[in-house]
């Protein structure tokens, strides 16, 4: 088995990348995805949000309001913190389990936001870094997802630098790009990838190209 820290900047398309390397054969594990089980409503990690931050974080149904919380939390680094360590522990402790379900030779991609953040890279036998220029981001994260301009560099300004991720990263794939560049860099990605998991134990695959 190989795994694979999947990380990017907000907006910089990494959910793409998971995706195409999904349609290659990777088995994904979606810390977004797990986050959002475990602070679903009768949860222990609801509670204990509820609890941090009070029952403003609640929508009427009874289940957490991520826009709300994510008003508050993004613009204050402790109350950002405080959330982390509620979270984390929890989607960690669930994305090992679904690693350990995993064949023995897969291709096991973490798509993990706070990768570098939380200094995570070491958990990974590669980290591969989504890459894309501030202006492109956040002109996604407005025209795409709808967001304000200061909302959008409020989340950008609370993870790592651009220069942080790119220093953990084994590969980058750059995704300034239009998407059958993107398609082809994937590919070239996920083959280096498939050999570095069927590799003799102990062999060195060799350094992957960054360009």
């Amino acid at each position: 088995m190989l795994t694979v820290g999947l990380t990017g900047g907000i907006g910089a398309g990494k959910s793409e990348v998971s995706r195409l390397l999904v349609e290659h054969g990777a088995v994904l594990i979606d810390a977004d995805r797990i986050a959002r089980e475990v602070v679903a409503p009768g949860t222990e990690g609801l509670a204990a949000v509820v609890e941090a931050f009070g029952d403003e974080v609640l929508a009427e149904d009874g289940s957490l309001d991520r826009p709300k919380l994510g008003s508050i939390v993004f613009a204050d680094q402790e109350k950002l913190a405080v959330l982390n360590s509620i979270v984390h522990p929890l989607v960690g402790a669930r994305s090992r389990e679904l690693e350990d379900a995993a064949a023995e030779d897969a291709v096991v991609v973490h798509d993990v936001p706070l990768l570098a953040e939380n200094g995570l890279a070491p958990l990974y036998d590669v980290v591969v870094v989504v890459d894309a220029g501030p202006q492109t981001q956040l002109d996604r994260l407005v025209r795409l997802r709808g967001m304000s301009e200061q909302d959008a560099r409020a989340r950008m300004a609370a993870q790592a630098t651009r220069e942080k991720r790119l220093e953990i990263a084994d590969i980058v794939i750059d995704n300034d790009v239009p998407l059958p560049v993107l398609r082809q860099r994937v590919r070239e990605v996920w083959d280096d990838l498939v050999g570095r998991a069927h590799a003799p134990s102990g062999d060195d695959a060799g350094a992957p190209s960054q360009e």
